[in-house]
């Protein structure tokens, strides 16, 4: 027995020529979502934002006052600054390579570490210029130092040859970089002209000495192919901008900045802007040395901790006993904020930064924002009352849903109220079980011979439901397909909407494959979204794809979804020479359960589109369900008429 147990297993050998010592750059080509999180189109973008960030950084210590972002027709980027300039000079560690050199190919190289070049900056762990370089097919970077040029190229993470000096230069100095990223490692995806701008002005926003100015040779339509940022109103602007017209309960926002060094003796500084209103659900943005943190972090705490201690010592200043009850939940509910700290040597969570972890944040920015909101709130009562009020009535009404929910749980053995039409499922549990909203009785009975009547359920609705963008509320109660549809998720809507309440796992919009069936999925969508939006958040609404038509030649049968695949089939065949009879279904009705369940509602061989939320920017998708659904048809006409020609050259 001994001698089996050491006998080989297998042909594998594990030995010392199994351990692998890959070169630096090497090791980012192979593991690149250690240090820019994946290769998606997210990653991509990533990269501009790891050189943007060092050209910030030059600014924010007052080396540079202009950046320039170009994105060029090739999707090459260019990133240029008028700050010093990266150091040209042979590094005293590195014999024979230049520190540009090193800041380029050497991982964890930079001068961000001990603080002397830089007192608070972006880029802190040395990897953002060779990671770049790393995952870019071609990379160059130009000095402009001491009235020469220098000039260093390079590919995927090597030099091309030794740095170049070009020449003298007049009225110039800093640093450009230009690279292409590499699509052995990115594929197919490209760099996005809004996205890419977005950033931009963002970064614009967030430290008000700077201009950035951008530039693009690609075109989208909606993008302006060259811009200049400058604002010196700082957060203040960019929370305005983006909440543009909706009504407010502060006629203007509470913001400031605070200096750490003044006020604590730490190297540093806070900014913030926010703002309550109705017309949007809340948000918060928050960044770290212009560095993004969208998962927030120590300084977002802080700043919801200043926040809720000050709007409760108001309400006890005020004799509002209720207000004690407010909690940061009621904050974030049409709270509408951002928050940028500057601080020396923070530390986040892994490479990409999107968690501030610096622990002290938490301390500074709270006592910083703290005693201006105090003397605001005492300032602008008007504005603190109304504010007041409605987070009042927000934790009115969460204590409310809880009080509910507790009761629920007291009376659960009393009979669940269901609509008639409902065909429930016999699943005791949510996982696993679906909901399909259905068009028209006719679907429905088609539907109920082709569901799983363990998991699946049925909801037809009669004709296209109400508009609800716009309606009154009361109109909205009194509608029967809605108080139907409310009733069979058994989650309310609106503010009294719960996920925790929702009935079925998957929620399918199941429409015929036609025009009519078009509009009322996009009618179901605006209801979804105006009134139940976490249940879209939480990527459990789904749309049906049943088919067009049916195609049928001797033996064999093939659904097709629409008439371009219909003629794509009728040209090529489908393995015969009999004639190919074809069936366009009217609607799902004419579909026997046999067809449905196949084409539409069996798991295994369906097809289902989930319906997810996109917003490079708060309140993007609202803005767009207000221009296509709302009360205003000249907002739909201007937009189709800024969308046609993409359907033109779709039809291509």
């Amino acid at each position: 027995m001994a001698e089996d147990l050491l006998s080989e297993t297998g042909p594998e050998v594990y030995d010392a020529s199994s351990i692998e010592a890959l070169e630096e750059m090497e090791a980012v080509r192979k593991r690149p979502g250690m240090y820019i999180g994946g290769t998606d189109e997210r990653a991509l973008h990533h990269l501009v934002a790891e050189v943007l960030d060092n050209s910030m950084d030059e600014a924010v210590a007052g080396h540079a006052t202009r950046i320039e972002v170009e994105l060029h027709a090739d999707y090459s980027v260019t990133v240029r600054d008028n700050g010093r300039g990266i150091p040209v000079g042979m590094h005293p560690r590195f014999p024979n390579k230049s520190a540009l050199e090193v800041v380029f190919c050497k991982l964890h190289a930079g001068g961000k570490f001990s603080g002397k070049a830089y007192q608070t900056s972006g880029g802190l762990h040395g990897v953002g210029a060779s990671v770049v370089n790393a995952l870019s097919d071609s990379l160059t970077v130009q000095v402009a130092i001491n009235k020469e040029l220098y000039e260093l190229r390079l590919s995927r993470g090597i030099p091309l040859g030794p740095l170049q000096k070009l020449g003298p230069v007049q009225n110039r100095r800093g640093t450009t970089v230009i690279f292409h990223p590499d699509e052995e490692i990115f594929g197919h995806h490209r760099f996005k002209p809004a996205r890419m701008m977005k950033m931009v002005r963002s970064k614009a926003y967030l430290f008000s000495g700077v201009e950035i100015r951008w530039k693009t040779a690609i075109s989208d339509g909606e993008t302006p192919a060259d811009a200049v940022f400058h604002f010196p109103g700082g957060l203040s602007d960019y929370l305005n901008e983006t909440l543009g017209k909706a009504t407010t309960y502060a006629d203007k926002p509470f913001a400031g900045t605070v200096d750490f060094t003044e006020k604590y003796g730490v190297l540093g500084k806070v900014e913030w802007a926010i703002n309550w209103t109705p017309a949007l659900d809340g948000f918060i943005q928050s960044y770290c040395n212009t560095v993004p943190t969208p998962e927030g972090g120590t300084h977002e705490a802080g700043f919801w901790a200043a926040i809720l201690k000050g709007v409760r010592a108001y309400g006890e200043l005020v004799k509002n006993r209720k207000a004690s009850e407010i909690t940061r939940e009621d904050l974030l509910t049409g709270g509408c904020a951002l928050v940028s700290c500057f601080i020396r040597e923070p530390e986040f969570v892994g490479q990409t930064k999107d968690r501030l972890a610096t622990a002290d944040a938490a301390r500074l920015v709270e006592g910083a924002v703290r005693d201006h909101f105090d003397n605001w709130l005492v300032a602008n009562t008007k504005s603190a009352g109304a504010i007041l009020d409605f987070l009042v009535l927000r934790a009115e009404e969460r204590l409310r849903r809880k009080q509910e929910k507790e009761t629920q749980r007291k009376t659960a053995t009393k009979k669940l109220r269901l609509p008639g039409k409902l065909t429930d499922c016999s699943s005791k549990t949510r996982e696993g079980t679906e909901l399909f909203i259905v068009e028209g009785d006719s679907a429905g009975g088609s539907a109920k011979g082709a569901r799983d009547r363990e998991t699946q359920a049925l909801l037809p609705l009669k004709g296209k439901i109400l508009n609800v963008l716009g309606a009154a509320s009361n109109k909205l109660g009194q509608n029967q397909e809605i108080s139907d549809l409310c009733e069979a998720l058994g989650c309310g809507m609106g503010t009294r909407f719960s996920i925790d309440d929702l009935r079925y796992e998957k929620i399918i919009i199941m429409t015929d494959a036609d025009v009519d069936g078009a509009h009322i999925a996009s009618l179901l969508m605006t209801f979804f979204f105006t009134q139940m939006r976490p249940l879209i958040d939480g990527g459990h609404l789904y749309l049906a794809c049943p088919p067009l038509y049916r195609l049928t030649q001797g033996p064999r049968r093939m659904y097709v979804a629409d008439d371009a695949e219909k003629e794509k089939w009728l040209a090529k065949g489908l393995g015969g020479n009999a004639k190919i009879d074809v069936q366009r279904f009217k609607g799902l009705g004419e579909m026997d359960a046999k067809d449905l369940k196949d084409t539409t509602m069996n798991p295994e061989t369906r097809k289902l589109i989930r319906v997810s939320l996109h917003d490079d920017e708060p309140g993007e998708t609202a803005d767009l369900v207000e221009r296509l659904m709302g009360k205003k048809p000249e907002l739909r006409y201007q937009y189709i008429q800024e969308n046609a020609r993409f359907v033109e050259e779709l039809d291509v």
